[in-house]
């Protein structure tokens, strides 16, 4: 171990794992296109790491690191005979995922979703769920319909909740467009 790498300790990989293994997930599926076996993936990644007890320059670098990883070892999953047999059906472009644009791409999206996400949970219950109801594709006489409630206070609810939104992203706003532009 150099000077400037410090050990992940035990609960500072839980905290990797409970914060990153769900986007892990959903970033291993844009390559896989299934969902099992891009858990399987994720938990492989995971559990090499734990194995080798990872070195990292500073806890921020755990992070690209981990997505690298994953983007690696789906690679090269699909690229084993067994997945060529199981999936001769699906036509993967592998040259396509293997660029950095398709992976800098996939990692802005999760990374995006991840920020909205929080600040959706940060919303009132009953903001949050309109909001979700919304982006569903639900109009708003179905959002009441489903709520017991009126379409003006749907109407009243999302308005507030956009303004919340607005307030709560405004700090990673530029950030946002930053990524999207890399």
């Amino acid at each position: 171990m150099s000077g400037n790498e410090v050990l992940i300790t035990p609960k500072e990989y839980r905290e990797l794992y409970d914060s990153l293994y769900i986007p892990l997930c959903l970033f291993a599926h844009k390559y896989l296109e299934n969902i099992e076996d891009s858990q399987d993936v994720v938990q492989d990644v995971f559990l090499k790491i734990w194995q080798k007890e990872l070195l990292v320059k500073d806890k921020a670098s755990a992070k690209p690191y981990l997505y690298s990883a994953v983007r690696n070892k789906c690679l090269d999953f699909l690229k084993s005979s067994y997945s060529q047999k199981r999936e001769k059906h699906i036509s993967v472009d592998h040259k396509q995922l293997e660029e950095e644009s398709f992976f800098a791409r996939e990692f802005v999206l999760v990374e995006t979703s991840e920020i909205i996400e929080r600040a959706l949970n940060s919303l009132p219950t009953k903001h949050k769920n309109v909001i979700r109801f919304g982006m569903r594709g639900m109009t708003n006489q179905q959002i009441a319909d489903r709520l017991n409630l009126s379409v003006n206070t749907i109407k009243s609810q999302k308005k507030v909740a956009y303004r919340q939104l607005r307030l709560l992203l405004e700090k990673d706003l530029l950030l946002i467009i930053l990524m999207y532009l890399v």
